[in-house]
């Protein structure tokens, strides 16, 4: 998931130079909105991972 949102942020940075400005916001949007799911989803991992480790 952090692969497809750094391929989002290289293409929002490549039509940025290309001067395609409804694309940058679409792709930079795109970017974002996986960098947060991705981050969410390691927290969520990471919590559940201490938690199996207490119980045994």
């Amino acid at each position: 998931m952090l692969k497809f949102a750094a391929i989002f942020l290289v293409v929002a940075l490549f039509t940025g130079v290309l001067g395609f400005t409804a694309l940058v916001g679409i792709a930079a949007s795109l970017a974002q909105i996986l960098f947060f799911v991705f981050v969410a989803l390691t927290v969520v991992t990471g919590l559940l991972t201490v938690s199996e480790r207490r119980t045994v």
